[in-house]
Parts: structure tokens; C-alpha cells; sequence
């Protein structure tokens, strides 16, 4: 099949997914050369509680100019990390597996001082990785030398450099990705299919899928890979 490059924003802390679709890939960028969006999950994520979903959002500095980078985002409050552990571990203190995991998480909150986003998700997605076995390469998209201007081009340019010969990608971008241009490179384009996850159990019901990896770890430990395996493979 060739090798296999996925592409995607960096998100803060995501959902289990979001490794799915590395782990299926043989490289995965992180595309962090594109607009910030504002309330996305590039800076915040959901948690359980015993109200329901809660967000966990990192704040940062939105400039008023047009365009700003992921990768220009920089994170506003410096004592983020220690709120949003304070709330993890009053959250989570009484789910199976949350002392399992407890120095390697306290040490990503408190052990670091991250100025920009991307290195703060960068960070949680590769230490994630490492917990969960997953050793796709991962790169950022500002490793390689971009100059296409259109969108579909710069993905492609993005696979043509990394000499993928096959693009996979999120569901979502059916409606806008022009296959056409990646066919007529020799690169086949393919789509995750997020469906057919297994349940597992929440300290708080009903069960929710969209909520951060964090919750599959500290609920199932080290059995987590085990709940990204679906009922229907990647299309």
C-alpha cells in the first residue's frame, strides 16, 4: 500500500480517535501552519463529572489580526496546567487507574512551561502515544518547506514531500478534499471511519465517546488499545 500520512491540527488532550488515526498512520503531522479557530478543540477538551461534560480549556492570547497561526497561539495564563490538574484529579481520583497514570500526567502539568499551544499539545500527544504504544512518526507540518496558498494543495504538498502514496484522512473532509488533484499525483486518498467503537465504563453515565483520551485511560488502563480496535476498519 505504500506509506500512509495523515494530517491533522494538534489538539489539546483529545479523544480517542484522534489516536486512532495516528496509529493507523506510518507518519502524522501536525498541521499547526493553519488558522487558530476560536471555542475548537485545538485549545480545549471535555471531561466527566458527576454534572455531566465539563470543558478543560487552555487559555491563550487571540490577536485581533486576520490570520493567526496554531502554531503563533500563545498560551495566556501560565498556572493553566495546575487548574486543570486540580480539577482532573478531584474528577478522576476514584476511577481505577487514576494513580497508574498519576506521575506521568502531574508531571506534563506541572513539569513544564510551555509559551505556545502547539508545543503544549505536542507534547500530551506524543506522551500519550508513548503510554499507549502507539509509535507512528510524528512531525509538524512546520518541519517542511510549504508554498502552496490552496488548501487541497498544501496537503498534497505536504504527502509529496513526505513521499506518502497514500493520504488518509478525517471523515469530514469529503465534502470539500479534491481527490482529483491527489489522484493525479499518485497519491490515493482514504477516510477514517470513527464508527463501531466499543463502550467501556465511566464513572459517570450515560456513556459518552466524545470526550478526552484521558477518561479510556484512567477507566481501563492498560487494556485502552484495546478500545480503539472498531467494528469496521478505516475506508
Amino acid at each position: 500500500m505504500g506509506k500512509v500520512l495523515a494530517i491533522v491540527q494538534s489538539n489539546y488532550i483529545p479523544w480517542k480517535g484522534y489516536f486512532d488515526l495516528i496509529r493507523c498512520a506510518d507518519e502524522f503531522v501536525l498541521y499547526d501552519d493553519v488558522q487558530y479557530t476560536r471555542r475548537d478543540w485545538r485549545n480545549r477538551n471535555r471531561i466527566k463529572t458527576a454534572h455531566g461534560t465539563q470543558w478543560l480549556t487552555i487559555p491563550v492570547e487571540v490577536k485581533g489580526k486576520y490570520f493567526q497561526a496554531v502554531k503563533e497561539t500563545k498560551v495566556s495564563d501560565p498556572n493553566w496546567g495546575r487548574d486543570h490538574w486540580r480539577t482532573l484529579s478531584h474528577c478522576y481520583g476514584k476511577a481505577p487507574f487514576f494513580r497508574h497514570f498519576k506521575d506521568a500526567f502531574e508531571s506534563l502539568y506541572l513539569g513544564r512551561n510551555d509559551e505556545f499551544l502547539s508545543d503544549v499539545n505536542h507534547a500530551w500527544i506524543t506522551g500519550v502515544c508513548e503510554i499507549m504504544g502507539i509509535t507512528t512518526r510524528i512531525t509538524r507540518s512546520m518541519d517542511y518547506r510549504l508554498t502552496e496558498t490552496d488548501p487541497t494543495a498544501k496537503l498534497l504538498e505536504l504527502c509529496l514531500q513526505a513521499s506518502a502514496s497514500v493520504y488518509l484522512s478525517g471523515p469530514a473532509a469529503r465534502s470539500y478534499l479534491d481527490e482529483g488533484l491527489f489522484a493525479g499525483h499518485g497519491v490515493a486518498v482514504r477516510y477514517m471511519d470513527y464508527s463501531g467503537y466499543a463502550e467501556y465504563p465511566q464513572l459517570h453515565p450515560p456513556f459518552e465517546h466524545a470526550v478526552t483520551v484521558l477518561d479510556l485511560l484512567f477507566m481501563v488502563g492498560p487494556q485502552a488499545s484495546a478500545y480503539l480496535e472498531r467494528r469496521r476498519d478505516a475506508a
